[in-house]
């Protein structure tokens, strides 16, 4: 995971947007925070350094116990620290999401300190992990892509995964064959999409590209772990 910040969000959808020359740019919604800060973690008590996030308020009696005791903890904290604060800070709210992201400087961070799309420059390149879409269980030609075969002249192998090794050599089937199975609902990351719009007020992010995952789908917008390309960094004068 990228060292820097992040910010956990919603996918609400796609659509089109136009930038200064002109050019239609298709972008994925996310409703991005607000979040707060439940835990923060440094390298002399937990080994790494780490903020927990909080994301998308809930009632008390959708809690469980646990998530009711984290909140209670926090908001003892956040009272504590508030104390002689001329405004004390809301108790905040359980929540659905809960995630941990690391970061390089943790006294940056505060046990209920509010996080939002602020973070994020227009133009700057993020990382989105999500979970994509489930397609349950699919064959070959859906699953890896394999080149199907004919289609006429009296074919009867159209969308079948084919030979899989002979009998006398080499008795068995190689690893990494290409075979039907779960297809989907897996962890995946996508790097480098750019920030295109970035909405305070509403709590958007509007970034180039597609974005894994259904609708209301819960994603992390991080910083990216890869910089600039080669041919990129090649021609940047230094």
């Amino acid at each position: 995971m990228a060292v820097g910040y992040g910010i956990l969000g919603k996918k609400v959808g796609m659509t089109r947007l136009f930038d200064q020359q002109g050019r239609n740019v298709p972008v994925t919604l996310i409703e991005a925070g607000p979040c707060y800060v439940l835990h923060v973690k440094t390298v002399a008590s937990d080994g790494y350094n780490a903020v927990c996030l909080g994301f998308d308020a809930k009632k008390e009696k959708r809690a469980n116990r646990p998530e009711l005791g984290l909140i209670a903890k926090v908001n003892e904290q956040i009272k504590s620290e508030s104390a002689g604060a001329e405004k004390r800070a809301e108790p905040l709210k359980p929540v659905r999401l809960i995630r941990e992201v690391r970061v390089a400087d943790p006294t940056q961070f505060k046990v209920g300190q509010c996080i939002g799309v602020d973070i994020f420059e227009v133009g700057e390149k993020v990382d989105v992990v999500g979970t994509s879409k489930g397609r349950g269980f699919a064959g070959p030609y859906k699953r890896h892509g394999s080149k199907p075969g004919p289609e006429t002249h009296g074919s009867m192998y159209h969308r079948r995964p084919g030979s899989m090794g002979g009998s006398s050599y080499p008795s068995r089937v190689f690893k990494g064959k290409p075979l039907a199975g779960h297809m989907g609902n897996a962890r995946c990351t996508v790097l480098n999409l750019i920030v295109v719009r970035a909405d305070p007020e509403n709590n958007l992010l509007a970034l180039k590209g597609s974005v894994p995952g259904h609708l209301n789908s819960y994603v992390l917008v991080r910083k990216p772990v890869r910089g600039l390309s080669r041919a990129k960094s090649r021609g940047r004068k230094s």
